[in-house]
């Protein structure tokens, strides 16, 4: 399996089984052809934000992030939304990455796999465009109503939804050659 793309995955959820979590978990294992996909379960221990330690003193979890991040050949977010926004966890990673260049020109998926999740996934689009995540525009998805068609062992169960994520993975990876 060598000449495998690293590929750091984040779910936006801080729950470790939660639907994002599962679907990243078979996301990993529906492309492990092809993708060595590591998701970065620690995105609840990062710090809040500070600018002051954005380059000097930096939190040894946020380096561990960084330096995932700077090793991936891409990335893949699954997120669910919060209060029609994008989860404060998640957002508070990606202030981490401001001051930094590891998003910049770096392939990445956009999973929104929520209730709804009409207003957040808009959100989080903008803020990685502003971080200069590369093909965002056509690399995303979002999956409305996402317990009607993802189960609690990551299954995709609907046949649409099963389909639209194999054909987004299929589109990340001619994305990252």
């Amino acid at each position: 399996m060598s000449g495998r793309k690293k590929i750091l995955a984040i779910s936006g959820s801080t729950r470790r089984h939660s639907t994002n979590h599962n679907l990243l978990r078979a996301i990993a294992e529906l492309m492990n052809d092809v993708l060595d996909i590591t998701i970065f379960d620690s995105i609840a221990d990062l710090p809040h934000f500070d600018p002051d330690r954005s380059n000097d003193n930096v939190p040894g979890t946020v380096t561990t992030f960084r330096e995932a991040l700077a090793h991936a050949a891409g990335v893949i977010i699954c997120t669910p939304e919060y209060a029609h926004g994008v989860p404060g966890t998640l957002k508070n990673a990606l202030d981490w990455t401001v001051s930094t260049a590891d998003f910049s020109g770096k392939p990445t998926v956009l999973i929104t796999a929520s209730t709804d999740g009409r207003f957040g996934h808009p959100a989080l689009l903008e803020t990685l465009r502003v971080i200069e995540a590369k093909d965002i525009d056509q690399l995303q998805l979002l999956i409305s109503f996402v317990r009607t068609k993802v189960d609690g062992s990551g299954n995709i169960i609907d046949e649409r939804t099963r389909s639209e994520v194999k054909q987004l993975m299929n589109d990340f990876v001619r994305c990252l050659t």
